[in-house]
């Protein structure tokens, strides 16, 4: 049996991938490669040998090798091609070891190489191929699978699809999720799936035999939440509102945040403004922040919007302010209210 899991979606192609490990009995008969570090011919030689002491050998590639620069470039002419370029051409056999690496380390020509394969892949081997990636329709490896095996693409959700796969994985854990609660985790954490999983877990295990999480569920346990809270009271102190800045510290310390806590997440966001301010001003934009930083779509967006309300100058101001209060309260010179009434006074005043 063949498989392809592709796409972007790499949280749900590794959950395939963890089902389709568990449907057969494969005993010692299971290999996995990484594509790129191994040439195909040591692949398919896995795959070509016969099982020991089970029916079914398993053989799973993850990923394929990374496109070298030019790799797309125009065809070399066949009277140029030499023995070392074997790799443009797969289908003609392999010369020594070093063609065989080529043969590897090429993307085009492990992945035609692999489709010419794929019609003689023993019927005693299951062979799964996943590709963190969307393979495109010209794709010689996805036609071959669609001929021969059977493709399951994975997409990330977005919008109303999301908030689906947030109610449709809350009904996997035996519980139920309301509309509003599904809307806040989508728009906090967006389709970052992985994490998303983890915080259905945590609150199916809090509301336990109520089987049902609610909003204030979802403000009381996720962290993404409370550092949405915390991200306000920045907000309010970018707008110089020191009122609402104060007011919304009060309610954290009320709600029982621990004040090193705050002082730590706050922190950690004014280095993300002045991080995200660095990289605005190389003009990168949003998606490519959250794809350099690994921030949070959400963080990247709140960032973008808090930056052009300080300089430089009232960052790196503020965040000295911000360690020199942490002292301060790990030293006990002052109480934890006062410090951080303190620090919301004097925040960004360079």
């Amino acid at each position: 049996m063949l498989y392809l899991l592709h796409g972007n979606d790499e949280f749900t192609c590794r959950e395939q991938l963890k089902k389709l490990r568990q449907q057969g009995d494969y005993g010692y008969n299971n290999d996995t490669y990484t594509g790129g570090e191994v040439p195909l011919a040591t692949i398919t030689a896995t795959c070509d040998t016969f099982p020991f002491l089970t029916d079914a050998r398993l053989v799973v590639l993850e990923g394929l090798p990374k496109k070298r620069k030019g790799e797309e470039s125009l065809p070399v002419p066949a009277e140029n091609v030499e023995a070392k370029d074997a790799v443009v051409a797969p289908a003609k056999p392999k010369k020594g070891k070093k063609s065989g690496k080529s043969q590897a380390e090429s993307r085009g020509g492990f992945e035609k190489g692999l489709a010419e394969y794929i019609p003689r892949l023993p019927e005693t081997t299951t062979l799964i191929v996943l590709v963190d990636e969307e393979l495109t329709a010209s794709s010689p490896l996805l036609k071959a699978v669609q001929d021969h095996g059977k493709v399951i693409q994975c997409t990330l959700p977005r919008g109303a699809a999301l908030e689906s796969w947030i109610s449709k994985r809350a009904q996997s854990r035996g519980v139920k999720i309301t509309s509003e609660a599904a809307s806040l985790l989508a728009n906090l954490i967006g389709n970052q799936l992985r994490l998303l999983a983890n915080e259905l877990d945590k609150l199916a295990t809090y509301v336990g035999e109520r089987a049902i999480i609610d909003v204030d569920d979802v403000r009381k346990l996720s962290a993404q939440v409370q550092e949405a809270r915390i991200f306000d009271l920045t907000d309010a102190l970018a707008q110089r509102n020191r009122k609402q800045a104060l007011d919304l510290l009060h309610d954290l310390l009320a709600d029982g945040e621990p004040p090193l806590k705050l002082i730590s997440t706050i922190t950690s966001q004014v280095r993300s403004l002045l991080l995200v301010k660095e990289l605005a001003d190389d003009g990168l934009r949003v998606q490519q922040i959250v794809a350099a930083t690994g921030m949070a779509p959400f963080v990247a967006e709140k960032a973008l919007r808090q930056i052009g309300k300080f300089s430089a100058l009232q960052l790196e101001g503020a965040y000295r302010q911000l360690l020199a209060t942490d002292a301060a309260l790990k030293r006990s010179r002052m109480t934890p209210e006062m410090a951080l009434d303190l620090l919301v006074v004097n925040f960004g005043n360079t």
